[in-house]
C-alpha cells in the first residue's frame, strides 16, 4: 500500500465526512443563531426555547437529507469495496 493511496483515501473519507455533515451543522448553525438573536431581543432565557426547535429542524433536515446521505455513503463503500484489490495488491 503505498503512501499516494492512503492519502487520496484519507482525503475521500474526510470529504464524505464533510459532505454528509455540513447540512445539519448548518441548519443547526443558523438556527441556533436566529433562536439566540430572538432571546436576546425579548430576553427570554429559556433552555428549551433553543433546544425544541433546533431538534425539529434536525430531524426534517435528515428526513429531506436523509435519502442523499445514504447514497453518499453505499457510494463511498461501493468504491471502497471495488479498490481494494488495488490497495492491497
Amino acid at each position: 500500500m503505498t503512501p499516494e493511496n492512503v492519502m487520496e483515501l484519507a482525503h475521500r473519507m474526510l470529504l464524505v465526512t464533510s459532505m454528509i455533515a455540513a447540512p445539519l451543522l448548518l441548519i443547526a448553525l443558523i438556527a441556533g443563531l436566529v433562536i439566540g438573536m430572538l432571546q436576546a431581543a425579548t430576553q427570554i432565557n429559556e433552555s428549551t426555547l433553543s433546544f425544541i426547535p433546533k431538534l425539529l429542524l434536525l430531524v426534517l433536515t435528515l428526513f429531506v437529507t436523509g435519502p442523499w446521505i445514504l447514497r453518499v455513503l453505499s457510494d463511498f463503500t461501493r468504491d471502497l469495496y471495488a479498490s481494494i484489490p488495488t490497495v492491497v495488491g
